[in-house]
């Protein structure tokens, strides 16, 4: 398997946001082109636009999780049912490594969105911040995920 992982680090430090690394990482295995993927990402970055809400990583994990082990029949409540249960143990998954799910959490910020102009991606920026560390876990986590349940 590939190393999701690093791929998914490596595409955060390119300057993708984090909710676009994850999903873009995982592009071999989605039924989508790259350009949606990113596109269809792009908003989850920071907190869902930098408001700082649930980790955009942890929200690329559940589009990914979607995609391919996602339910279509809204007459099935038996497959959504089992689907939120499979969402809520990658978000346990994620917790257990950071203790929660949320950017601002994540970040040590205050309560509240953040400016959404995204700050400039310095060498002091990876440095401070845990987005990387945050990025390659929730990558193995749903990939872990996608091998469990193949």
């Amino acid at each position: 398997m590939t190393d999701y992982a690093a791929k998914a680090q490596a595409l955060f430090h390119e300057g993708y946001n984090c909710s676009q690394s994850v999903l873009l990482a995982f592009t071999d295995r989605l039924p989508m082109d790259w350009e949606t993927a990113a596109r269809l990402s792009a908003s989850f970055g920071g907190g869902m636009g930098r408001l700082r809400e649930v980790c955009g990583a942890v929200s690329a994990m559940f589009m990914i999780a979607g995609l391919l082990r996602g339910y279509s029949d809204p007459a099935d409540p038996q497959a959504k049912a089992e689907h939120y249960r499979r969402v809520q143990a990658l978000a346990a998954a994620f917790r257990e490594r950071h203790g929660t799910i949320l950017c601002r959490e994540l970040l040590g910020l205050a309560e509240g969105p953040d400016h959404y102009v995204p700050a400039a991606r310095t060498e002091a920026y990876y440095a401070q911040r845990p987005c990387s560390a945050c990025i390659g876990n929730a990558a193995a986590i749903i990939a872990a995920f996608l091998e469990e349940t193949a």
